[in-house]
């Protein structure tokens, strides 16, 4: 099938399309007008930021966006969408980072605000029934009140929607003790391309084939639209324990960090820092001076069982030359968990951005050290720190924050886009893989033959059978993008 082939017509005007729109969701649900059009525009992708300073937009405004208020609208505009060959991108709330809602062939935004709604919470057996675009933090919320908690906790969940997390295979703050959201998600509705729904009813286990759910998580929009998920959820903790930790090395904290998780222990939160965010963190205080890299340890849950993990914990970090610092770096960090500082940097001019990847514990420390390496020699002022805040038994994320400073544009997305080649190939190198939670998006394209292989193509081939017309947010994920669509970055 050739480009050409699976390219949208666009022969209907946009006044056309926007009253067969309103015939769905109502005239007042249905945005036109280019101030209001154009904020659907790009999401937190930092490139994006970067050439809007140029009065620039890294893709394209959308042709109009329309705000469903439940299921069967969002499967009517699909069924509309089929009909008259327009693509569409579902849009959250625009947290992502890596470009996953923004327009690079004239598409239609379906919002999905309006779908807000938690429709059940089941009690005995421990879930809950909530719509695509519950505001993450309402939402955590809400299960607070009620003694509760979703435990899926990522930095962005004030400005996140339930929908966007399952859409991009987000991690929480919490991923170590409840997983991320694949492990989270028990079942999910969707509407496909061809406007018919998907229900995977959520169950405990299931052996009757590949897993659906898993096709639709972490699709970002490009199979369907996610309309309503079922998530596990856990009473809110009686006990719950911040630890602050000093290592001599960051070895030694890996090391650490390892074996807590290699001995079934389960911190609710760990983070570990390099150098670098530790220093920021704890400048002047004694401890540091002799053990300078930082650790934050949080364990919750039965009074009791939250108690001995903690011991046990204590004991392996010890062993590792580990001594406790002041309880006050955990506070602070707890206070401002879900405050991203990355848009305080851009809005000065400075070219701000963070990458994560995953590495497992043998090849993490030379895939470290060779990425510090590599940036510098890219730009040897450049900003690089990292810190690991989701391990595993296996392995760990790396997220990492590369900052240029003010420079002319054209030579600042050079480095950053050389920068960004740099981590990804390494990670690949040292066989990571070149995301944790942000997703893919469009930002990440170019390294996904590599990352998935022959499983790329296999993607493509169930995206031409699912969505033949390529109309469900295109180009996206790694794959074929529209005939004539605009190239984010070099994406």
């Amino acid at each position: 099938m050739s480009e050409s082939e699976i390219a949208p017509k666009h022969t209907e005007t946009k006044t056309d399309i926007s009253a067969a729109m309103a015939d769905i969701v109502g005239s007042e649900h249905v945005l036109t007008d280019e101030k209001f059009v154009r904020d659907y525009a790009h999401d937190k992708l930092p490139y994006a930021n970067y050439v809007e300073r140029e009065g620039r937009l890294a893709g394209v405004a959308p042709r109009i966006a329309v705000r469903p208020g439940n299921a069967d609208e969002v499967q009517k505009i699909a069924q509309l969408a089929k009909r008259l060959q327009t693509q569409v991108i579902p849009f959250g709330n625009g947290s992502g980072v890596l470009g996953g809602t923004i327009p690079i062939s004239d598409e239609l935004m379906v919002d999905l605000r309006r779908m807000d709604r938690i429709v059940s919470i089941d009690v005995e057996n421990a879930m809950v029934t909530v719509q695509a675009g519950t505001n993450g933090g309402l939402f955590e919320a809400e299960l607070n009140s009620r003694g509760y908690t979703c435990g899926h906790l990522p930095q962005s969940l004030e400005i996140s929607t339930v929908g966007g997390w399952a859409a991009c295979r987000g991690g929480g703050q919490a991923s170590s003790r409840f997983g991320k959201i694949e492990d989270i998600v028990l079942g999910l509705k969707a509407v496909l391309p061809d406007g018919s729904c998907m229900d995977i009813r959520p169950v405990s286990r299931r052996a009757v084939g590949p897993s659906l759910r898993d096709l639709m998580i972490g699709s970002e929009g490009a199979y369907g639209i996610i309309t309503e998920l079922t998530l596990r959820i856990w009473k809110l903790p009686e006990a719950e324990q911040g630890v602050v930790l000093a290592f001599p090395s960051l070895q030694a904290a890996w090391d650490a960090a390892r074996d807590i998780m290699q001995a079934e222990l389960r911190p609710t939160v760990a983070r570990i820092y390099d150098q670098v965010e530790s220093h920021e963190r704890t400048e002047g205080l004694g401890v540091f001076k002799t053990h300078p890299f930082l650790a934050i340890l949080m364990f919750s849950g039965r009074a009791q069982l939250a108690a001995v993990e903690e011991q046990l914990s204590l004991e392996i970090a010890q062993q590792h030359g580990a001594v406790t610092g002041p309880v006050e770096l955990f506070d602070q960090w707890k206070k401002n968990r879900y405050v991203a500082f990355s848009q305080k940097w851009q809005a000065q001019g400075f070219y701000n951005d963070t990458i994560e990847v995953t590495g497992k514990w043998s090849e993490i420390p030379a895939m470290f050290d060779a990425m510090g390496k590599a940036v510098k020699a890219i730009y040897p002022d450049v900003h690089f720190g990292a810190h690991w805040s989701h391990i595993y038994p296996e392995g760990a994320c790396q997220y990492m924050t590369i900052r240029l400073p003010q420079m002319p544009q054209e030579k600042a997305l050079q480095l950053h886009d050389a920068m960004w080649d740099a981590i990804q190939s390494l990670t690949l190198d040292h066989d990571g893989s070149i995301s944790h939670h942000h997703g893919v998006g469009v930002f990440r394209n170019r390294w996904l033959a590599r990352e998935l292989g022959g499983g790329l193509a296999a993607l493509q081939q169930i995206k031409d059978a699912l969505d033949p017309g390529n109309l469900f947010n295109p180009g996206k994920v790694g794959l074929r993008p529209p005939a004539g669509s605009v190239v984010v970055g070099k994406g």
